[in-house]
């Protein structure tokens, strides 16, 4: 499990995989000076309910992954995360959809 950290405040577990593919989607936003929001569903050991951050430019994101390899990446799977990040609600976790007939690439 990878931890997504916001503003050195706000963290929260990700598994590897997953978290690489929100870097992507996150990345490729701010990276072209859109600010969105970013929400999950917090788990139950931490008491439940669910967080919103407001991603910006200029906002301090820490992506600390637990595994030495980075994982391929779902195009597929960018897409419908990068689908929600346009949305007026914002970046938010979707089940992987099946691999799409583009090559997959690796994360570097």
């Amino acid at each position: 499990m990878g931890k997504f950290i916001y503003e050195g405040g706000v963290r929260n577990e990700f598994e590897d995989r997953l978290l690489a593919h929100l870097q992507v989607v996150v990345g490729n936003k701010l990276r072209r000076g859109e600010p969105f929001y970013f929400a999950w569903k917090d788990d139950i050991s931490t008491g439940g309910g669910r967080t919103s951050v407001w991603l910006h430019p200029r906002a301090n994101l820490v992506f600390k992954f637990n595994g030495g390899r980075p994982p391929a990446l779902n195009r597929a799977w960018l897409e419908a995360l990068m689908s929600t990040a346009n949305s007026p609600t914002g970046l938010y976790v979707v089940p992987e959809p099946a691999e799409d007939s583009v090559p997959a690439t690796t994360f570097a």
